[in-house]
């Protein structure tokens, strides 16, 4: 059993691992053709290999469309020069690269991307750490990704870097209270932290934002869809802040900074930047479609009727995961290309005025839907005016302190 339990467990480190790393590099070629179809011209769609250095007379062309794509970008950040400049402090400057990559991959670990399989009697869930506090462990581990990005400006010892990174500090903390208030009604919900329980209540009970089958059907459910609904739009969009990516990408932003706080980096050092945000957008769309897409769960009571523990069933699952986050990253893709970006005080009062606001009135919304049965129409007619004075107060003091600050900042 422990030797079961062992192999298992290198397995799912394996595809975990293979399936993150082969998603950033499929990302890039997902960019590239999707951005070329939205902007109506051809993108990549052939990459040549270079025969004619090995005295060819040309070059050949694989015909697949491009695919090779992500092989020519690795190949050409591995073999450009790894320039370090002399006036660099640099053991945090090759110390910033990993800290942004490293906590995006950790952050997919509890991630369940399959349904359990069962081997012999011992049942492996499809989650490299099926943990009990599984939205918790995402949130302190993707928060250290700040810490990265803030090094590299700092350690760069240079002027538009520096700001890159100072940029990126206020960003992901200012977005990071909205996106943990954002979920707080969804945990309510299910009353549960472990990201596998909550994808199999789904997978019996309804999508969180599909409620079509099993308890789904209950007025409770179809009421919550308010608040739920709030709190994805809050959610999805503070994950794109977290990525750094557009209409947020101010850390990088060319038009001000050249590069952002990765101005002075090369070769695999800028690559790994490069991935670190690719690996952020995947964990981003896994664990939307984890919280309010069923995660694995192919849905509408189809789950129930299939053996589950059977090894094509997970697999059959795993599929269904990966195109359901195939489909967000495709989302992130057509919002960077078809959206502005902000301007930076645009970015600091949607987050602290609007979604932190919204994000917290969301939660006693929630909660006064699931207390209804007991408080009755009474409580609930009560509560909910009680709500509506509060969070009009709240909207009044927090446009009074933004203009206030804008008047400040402007004199």
């Amino acid at each position: 059993m422990d030797t079961t339990l062992l192999i298992a467990a290198a397995i799912k480190i394996g595809v975990f691992i293979g399936i993150t790393l082969s998603f950033v590099s499929i990302c890039v070629i997902f960019e590239r053709r999707f951005s070329a179809i939205i902007q109506d011209r051809v993108g990549p769609n052939r990459t040549m290999v270079p025969l004619s250095i090995l005295g060819f007379k040309k070059d050949f062309a694989l015909p697949i469309g491009g695919l090779t794509q992500p092989v020519a970008d690795g190949l050409k950040f591995i073999l450009k020069e790894d320039f370090t400049p002399a006036y660099v402090r640099k053991f945090f400057f090759w110390l910033a690269p990993a800290l942004v990559v490293v906590p995006a991959l950790l952050t997919m670990a509890v991630v369940p991307f399959g349904s359990p399989m069962q081997i012999g009697e011992s049942w492996i869930p499809m989650a490299v750490a099926d943990l009990n506090v599984g939205p918790l462990f995402v949130f302190a581990i993707a928060s250290l990704s700040v810490y990265g990005i803030t090094l590299a400006g700092w350690a760069s010892n240079s002027k538009y870097p520096f700001f890159g990174g100072v940029r990126s500090c206020a960003q992901m903390i200012s977005y990071e209270i909205a996106l943990g208030l954002s979920i707080i009604p969804v945990l309510m919900m299910f009353g549960d932290l472990n990201l596998g329980h909550i994808v199999e209540y789904q997978a019996a009970n309804g999508w969180l934002l599909l409620p079509m089958w099993g308890e789904g059907w209950t007025l409770e459910r179809w009421l919550m869809l308010l608040p739920l609904g709030i709190a994805f739009v809050v959610f999805t969009t503070s994950i794109f802040a977290e990525t750094n990516r557009m209409p947020f990408d101010l850390p990088e932003c060319e038009t001000e900074l050249v590069g952002g706080y990765h101005t002075e980096y090369s070769s695999m050092k800028f690559a790994l930047f490069f991935m670190g945000e690719y690996a952020a957008m995947v964990v981003g769309s896994a664990i939307i479609v984890t919280l309010f897409f069923g995660g694995w769960s192919i849905g509408f009571g189809l789950d129930g009727m299939l053996p589950i523990g059977a090894w094509w069933v997970s697999l059959l699952h795993i599929g269904c995961f990966l195109t359901k986050v195939t489909v967000f990253i495709l989302f992130f893709i057509l919002v960077r290309w078809t959206v502005p970006r902000f301007r930076y005080d645009q970015l600091m009062t949607l987050g602290w005025v609007v979604f932190f606001e919204l994000a917290l009135i969301n939660v006693f919304l929630a909660a006064l839907i699931l207390a209804f049965p007991a408080i009755g129409w009474g409580g609930f007619i009560g509560g909910f005016i009680a709500l509506v004075i509060v969070s009009f107060l709240l909207i009044k003091i927090a446009k009074g302190a933004s203009t206030t600050t804008r008047e400040y900042g402007a004199v």
